[in-house]
């Protein structure tokens, strides 16, 4: 088995391998660079066959993170394309809602510890803990040679027992491990990020000691970070307001234990761009499912001060009208980079404008470096390689004389 990363192997973002077996090929993930123009040429990586070619069988999506499928749209109609089935779902859900959305034309659903068979490649998904919902590790065997591509992960979720189960039943006669290392570089080797549940718990007190409503600015595809939202709306007695885009992604999980627009403490606005958009489209269907709890610009201001509100900058202008924001406080719970760029520092300064002040409530969506150490040493593979990191260079510090960096486009084989 030959394998060739096209982009990882010293940037986050864009992950795209290659692998080669018998003359046959397949694909892990497409995905998009950080902050690239997925109609960039020159960002898409050079893999032959992706509109339409004998040998390159499938492509296989780790999770719904547009760095790891944003580029998926390159892989023509009759190319099967393998991911997990909530993300599926998730995918077909959001697609009223984007832009330029993604569905694959020839969807292949997996689910974990299923093995999925392309010519020669046999792979494994795994269950994964990490921010994006459904997110696996890839384990690849072909030609006696196995290959475990770990995705993203982290051990501090909600579903961090998923990572105490891989650890202790970890796959064995690991060749190469294709690891990520987001948080080298940018956590010290001996802290751990906080806990999904401390988030919920920080979530709790700014709710308690708001006046007025919170702005929560989080993303409604963080599966966990819905949940933590939603328990410490419960807790604190205020209402979950989501959008109508959030209330289909929940609706496309199929879990029942994910809060929906129906449950208690639940509500559901529906902004004037999304009302746009629904009657552009004739879209009427998508309102149904979600009628029981919905709620309407005049009941805003009456709701305010119970009220936790799934924020995007697009809705600024509903609460504006509303007048419902007296007393109000802004939560970040994602990524900090984001307030770095363009968008963020306006959506600061809107927030600024009105008085609104900013806290924050977030965790990483990637692994500690003592968990990265804990999955190396579990796995105990012959050789790791970096990837998914802007630091491959600390890998030896950790994780010692296995790692071998590999270069973007380069072609190896795996040793026996």
């Amino acid at each position: 088995m030959r394998v060739r990363i096209h982009r990882g192997t010293k940037e986050i973002g864009g992950s795209c391998i290659e692998l080669e077996s018998q003359g046959a090929r397949i694909l892990l993930d497409l995905g998009l660079p950080l902050d690239g123009n997925p109609d960039d040429v020159t960002l898409h990586p050079p893999v032959d066959g992706l509109q339409g070619g004998e040998d390159l069988l499938a492509l296989v999506l780790s999770h719904g993170h547009l760095d790891h499928w944003g580029l998926a749209h390159l892989a023509g109609a009759a190319l099967p394309v393998a991911l997990g089935a909530a993300t599926h779902r998730i995918l077909k859900a959001a697609q009223p809602f984007l832009p330029k959305p993604y569905v694959p034309h020839q969807a292949v659903e997996f689910s974990s510890g299923t093995p999925l068979t392309f010519g020669p490649f046999t792979v494994t998904p795994h269950l994964v803990d990490h921010s994006a919902y459904d997110a696996y590790a890839l384990e690849v065997e072909a030609d006696g040679r196995r290959l475990f591509y770990s995705g993203d992960f982290r051990a501090h979720g909600r579903k961090g027992a998923l990572f105490e189960r891989l650890v202790a039943n970890p796959p064995r006669n690991i060749d190469v491990l294709l690891m990520e290392g987001s948080t080298l570089g940018r956590l010290d080797a001996g802290r751990q990020f906080p806990t999904e549940t401390e988030i919920e718990g920080k979530l709790l007190g700014i709710f308690q000691r708001a006046e007025g409503m919170a702005l929560v600015a989080t993303s409604a595809q963080n599966i966990d970070r819905m949940v933590s939202l939603y328990r410490a709306c419960k807790r604190s007695g205020r209402t979950l307001v989501i959008d109508l885009y959030a209330a289909e992604i929940l609706r496309a999980t199929g879990n029942a234990n994910i809060p929906q627009s129906d449950w208690p403490n639940v509500a559901v606005y529906v902004p004037h761009y999304q009302r746009v958009r629904i009657k552009q489209d004739e879209r009427f269907d998508l309102l149904e499912p979600h009628k029981a709890n919905r709620i309407f610009p005049e009941d805003l201001k009456a709701l305010a001060g119970k009220a936790a509100f799934l924020f995007r900058p697009a809705m600024l202008a509903d609460l504006d009208r509303a007048d419902c924001l007296n007393g109000a406080v802004a939560v970040w719970s994602q990524w900090d980079g984001y307030l770095q760029q363009d968008k963020g520092r306006k959506i600061v300064a809107e927030f600024a404008a009105r008085g609104i002040p900013l806290e924050h409530a977030h965790t990483s969506g990637h692994a500690s470096i003592g968990d990265l150490k804990r999955l190396a040493d579990a796995i105990a593979p012959k050789m790791l390689v970096p990837i998914h990191t802007f630091e491959p260079g600390r890998f030896p510090d950790h994780f010692g004389s296995r790692v071998t960096r590999k270069e973007d486009g380069d072609w190896w084989e795996i040793a026996a």
